[in-house]
């Protein structure tokens, strides 16, 4: 299918007359409304709704090409959906409205909306020939927040905090899996983004060193970060999130609290998804 102007999903509406910002109530940390997916004839995505809450953990389960990774590239606009809209924190991502279609933004205002979003890759996507140091206080001087002295320093408080301040003059190559994805955790942090995406966050890393990455995801979601987990670790989902949510086919089969979705679940494709992998 070729993409055309993205459609607004039916039931959107602005904000009522005589609302105010004491009756409002404070926007979800995400909000996913009808999005539709395609690569070529391929839909990947099918009218997946979605809400995160502010601090909030959600982990997304499903089996190889059930859409979850392509739902987080979408959230932070890396992928254009043909129909439906993001919000984050109550801003469209990616577009803006004009009427009742929504239209494209330029690069410029996208690539600053990125900046407020986290996004950690499975492959960690570091920079090869910058050190530890400089590949997490890039993006603060890149985007004009920080000083170079200063992105530096956050950069220093942010490696310590990932058990890394040992490792600032090093280069990726010279670290274990395990480290290069625990710097790619405080490369996330350092532009103080309202939330993070983990896309598989340990599927690149060799089984000994999965348990390190998870403690320093573990340590964010007890500071009340808002964070959106694609993961197959069933175990660090049980133990981590609030919300577990199943997709297959590109559309969320079910969703709640672990004890209901990973224990009693209701859809028997979820139940045949968790026979396989438990």
């Amino acid at each position: 299918m070729t993409a055309g102007p993205t459609e607004l999903a039916q039931g959107t509406t602005a904000s009522a007359p005589g609302d105010t910002e004491l009756t409002r109530p404070a926007p979800a940390a995400v909000e996913v409304r009808d999005v539709h997916k395609w690569y070529g004839t391929h839909r990947v995505l099918n009218g997946v709704d979605l809400t995160v809450r502010p601090g909030e953990v959600t982990v997304i389960l499903g089996p190889s090409g059930s859409g979850k990774s392509t739902l987080l590239r979408v959230i932070n606009h890396l992928e254009k959906p043909e129909i439906g809209h993001v919000s984050v924190n109550g801003e469209l991502i990616g577009v803006r409205r004009h009427g009742d279609r929504l239209k494209e933004l330029n690069e410029r205002t996208i690539l600053a909306q990125r900046s407020r979003i986290g996004f950690v890759f499975q492959n960690f996507n570091l920079f090869p020939h910058l050190t530890v140091l400089d590949n997490v206080a890039a993006a603060p001087v890149a985007t004009g927040r920080l000083g170079g002295e200063q992105a530096r320093e956050l950069a220093r408080e942010l490696l310590d905090r990932v058990g890394l301040a040992d490792k600032s003059g090093a280069y990726p190559r010279q670290l274990s899996g395990g480290q290069q994805q625990r710097v790619a955790i405080a490369r996330a942090l350092a532009l103080r983004p309202g939330v993070i995406l983990f896309d598989e966050p340990t599927s690149a890393l060799d089984p000994e060193l999965v348990g390190e990455v998870l403690a320093v995801i573990k340590d964010l979601a007890r500071t009340g970060t808002t964070l959106v987990i694609v993961t197959h670790e069933i175990g660090f989902a049980r133990e981590i999130a609030d919300r577990v949510v199943f997709i297959d086919g590109g559309r969320i089969v079910e969703q709640g609290p672990p004890s209901e979705v990973l224990d009693r679940p209701r859809h028997e494709r979820t139940r045949d998804f968790l026979a396989k992998v438990l």
